[in-house]
């Protein structure tokens, strides 16, 4: 979804002609720095299709120069409307010169895309993950284990209940909450909570997600990874029912026949 506001359903043929609003890029990704030090090239995902999508696509410094450099791009496109014919995506180059020289600098884009030129290939800059430009080594470590939390897709405000690890093979036990937020911690709706019980490998990129079971033991884990070390899962409990319950399928069964 591109701008300030969602799609709006195809015009009628009203005659009236469709109106370029100002939007932002779906996904910039790439900055290239040119040979002055100083100008950054941003390749952006903006609407295209048969006819013109795209106007005054532009990068603009959001905020004096510090330690970050921060730049928005924009342009104005119909691409709100099906009907502009605006239904596809291409590739556009916004570019941007900064008062003084990228130098060792971070840049921020739209907020929320950072790149870095820390283990780039210039003149491209380096696109940084969700864990950021420099993620946590693999092991058994706080940061670490949010990324394995991250791997298998854990809700937000996921509380980590207990871990089991030896730096190359990892059992994360976790939970969250399900109720409203609120302060009163004898309410059963504020403390509900649902929890999960995750078995991961260490790799390069950090943790592999293995298998997910709610079983005590090692049994569901060595059936799928021969290799993992008993020390580890001997001794697990099965998680509480509370936190992990399971559901009979419905009865496929026929309701008695009531008729007389």
């Amino acid at each position: 979804m591109y701008g300030q506001g969602g799609e709006r359903p195809p015009s009628q043929s009203t005659g009236e002609p469709i109106p370029w609003t100002t939007m932002q890029p779906s996904a910039v990704t790439g900055v290239r720095l040119g040979g002055d030090h100083r100008t950054l090239f941003l390749t952006s995902q903006v609407p295209s299709g048969a006819r013109a999508c795209v106007r005054r696509l532009k990068a603009v410094l959001t905020d004096p120069v510090t330690d970050l450099v921060r730049v928005q791009v924009t342009f104005t496109s119909p691409s709100g409307d099906r009907a502009s014919g605006c239904t596809e995506e291409s590739t556009g180059t916004a570019r941007v010169t900064l008062p003084e020289p990228l130098g060792d600098r971070d840049v921020i884009v739209d907020n929320y895309t950072r790149f870095t030129a820390d283990g780039a290939e210039p003149p491209a800059l380096r696109l940084c993950g969700k864990l950021g430009c420099t993620p946590a080594a693999t092991g058994c470590t706080a940061a670490s284990y949010d990324q394995a939390l991250m791997a298998v897709g854990a809700p937000a405000h996921t509380y980590r209940n207990s871990e089991h690890c030896d730096g190359t093979w990892l059992v994360l036990d976790f939970s969250w909450r399900t109720g409203p937020a609120c302060g009163d911690s004898t309410d059963p709706a504020c403390s509900s909570r649902l929890g999960d019980r995750w078995f991961f490998r260490a790799k390069k990129s950090g943790w592999e997600p293995i298998i997910r079971t709610s079983a005590g033991g090692c049994g569901d884990v060595r059936r799928k990874e021969p290799a993992f070390p008993p020390a580890l899962c001997d001794a697990l409990a099965p998680l509480p029912p509370e936190l992990h319950p399971t559901y009979q399928p419905p009865s496929s069964s026929k309701s008695p026949d009531t008729t007389g």
